[in-house]
């Protein structure tokens, strides 16, 4: 008997979800306009020395893709978890040349067609900016939490953390245009009970950023 009851309790614990978590909704803006910006990564990082549950992040396989579509990255920002292997599937017909110079991740993955053999483990917190040797306008991000609780920001600059534990946090935002650090943003909230929703408001500033020109296309089978 104790072992049927046992089992119904687990069978309804995975149905409600974990205890005691909650759900943040930030909205992002441009300080100066009030413009809602999509592509923002909200990042929720435990302060009480609460032990990080990632496994809602590792049981999908800790893998990451960023496409090349049409001589461009997709997605344009990619946010993931530290500890992640990203993978570079190049889907056009003419060959890529990907690379980064950021601090947390330096790497450069020579001219190739199709997915290249090895991921590329990120293993350190923080941006990770892409480009293509061949292609200068091609250009993309991959931020690196150093907390699994992280959201992306939708075209109107909502961006929602759920199945947050109870307990205290920095509510932290990122975006390729920041001007400053993310440091700079940072919210404290205390999350308490598991019916808690809190909405945040973020206005950041943003940074003036130069855009290479594209190339016109060229024949089939070149690099351009």
């Amino acid at each position: 008997m104790f072992i049927k009851y046992t089992i119904l309790g687990l069978a309804l614990f995975s149905l409600v979800g974990p205890l005691n978590a909650a759900t943040i909704d930030a909205q992002v803006q441009d300080a100066k306009t009030g413009e809602f910006l999509g592509d923002a990564v909200v990042v929720a990082i435990p302060t009480d020395g609460a032990v990080v549950d990632a496994s809602a992040f590792t049981d999908k396989g800790n893998q990451v893709m960023v496409d090349q579509i049409d001589k461009e990255f997709v997605k344009y920002v990619t946010p993931t978890y530290k500890g992640a292997k990203v993978f570079f599937p190049n889907h056009d017909v003419i060959r890529h040349h990907v690379y980064s110079f950021s601090d947390a991740k330096s790497f450069d993955i020579p001219l190739f067609k199709g997915t290249p053999a090895e991921p590329v483990l990120l293993d350190q917190a923080g941006e990770v900016t892409l480009g293509c040797n061949i292609h200068d306008w091609m250009k993309g991000f991959i931020y690196v939490a150093d907390s699994p609780y992280f959201a992306q920001s939708d075209a109107s600059g909502h961006a929602m953390i759920k199945d947050l534990p109870a307990g205290q946090y920095d509510i932290r935002v990122w975006h390729p245009n920041l001007r400053g650090n993310p440091d700079s943003t940072t919210q404290a909230v205390t999350v308490s009970s598991a019916s808690e929703n809190q909405t945040l408001t973020f206005q950041i500033k943003q940074k003036k950023v130069w855009k290479a020109w594209r190339a016109p296309a060229a024949a089939e089978g070149s690099y351009n």
